[in-house]
């Protein structure tokens, strides 16, 4: 039983393959995958997906990077998009400082407005944080402050400084493909200290495709290639690592367990 808790199965690559990539998955010994949208014109198409086949759910949001082009999409029209049955979590949103694809303020704006909607449904926020830790947690530690609300880090590939920090503000972590990789070497020590309470893998497919799969398209299937990893890592089995993650996410994304 593994859970990828975060891949685009609508994006190509992997939407004009959708039934055989599922397939795999499930060969795999994937139970659940969570499909993630980074921008408003896919809202429908990632719901669509989630209600069609029962073991994929929907998040919806707005990613850093369209922040600009989305001033429009409050508070309030997320909390509206969200209440549909397999809308379990909101994003991806956050900071991305890498690539300042938008405006850094505009960014924030988008950031918070999230987590305002994730105050209010409580369902949890996928947080993309790129070269922006400083930027991240001030900005959750203020909001925490206005009142709590469940949030994750997805793709971790920070200090472990920001892990340490994320983690005290009540956040979990996921991580993903990119532990595999030979240059990660600090990354996979973050990883081998995640509390095993507060750990979560994921594939971002098709993106970041861990070893021995690099350089091709990422897929839900290869959470199992990362799961071998991090159970050698955390000198544990890959059994214990699906069922801790597996009940992380539950216990993480309540509205699964409130459809089931």
């Amino acid at each position: 039983m593994l859970i990828d808790s975060h891949c685009h199965l609508n994006y190509p690559g992997l939407v004009e393959e959708q039934g055989a990539v599922l397939a795999r998955a499930r060969a795999a010994g994937v139970t659940a995958m969570l499909n993630i949208s980074t921008r408003e014109s896919e809202w429908e198409a990632v719901i669509a997906t989630a209600e069609r086949e029962p073991d994929v759910w929907a998040a919806i949001g707005i990613h850093p990077h369209e922040a600009d082009k989305h001033a429009h999409v409050d508070t309030a029209a997320l909390v509206a998009a969200a209440d549909r049955p397999k809308v379990i979590g909101l994003g991806e949103s956050g900071l991305d400082f890498f690539y300042d694809h938008s405006n850094r303020a505009a960014q924030a704006a988008n950031f918070r407005r999230h987590i305002a909607a994730a105050r209010e449904t409580r369902l949890p926020l996928v947080i993309h944080s790129r070269d922006a830790e400083a930027d991240t947690v001030g900005i959750l530690a203020e909001e925490k402050a206005r009142g709590d609300f469940p949030a994750l880090i997805h793709c971790f590939t920070g200090s472990a400084g920001f892990a340490r920090q994320v983690l005290d503000l009540g956040l979990f972590i996921s991580i993903s493909g990119i532990v595999t990789f030979k240059n990660a070497r600090a990354l996979q020590a973050v990883a081998a200290e995640v509390p095993e309470d507060r750990l979560l893998v994921e594939t971002d497919a098709p993106f970041l495709a861990p070893v021995p799969h690099r350089g091709r398209k990422g897929e839900p299937a290869f959470v199992a290639d990362t799961a071998r990893f991090l159970a050698e890592l955390r000198g544990t089995t890959v059994d214990q690592i699906a069922r801790t993650t597996s009940a992380n996410f539950q216990r993480l994304f309540t509205k699964v367990m409130g459809c089931a």
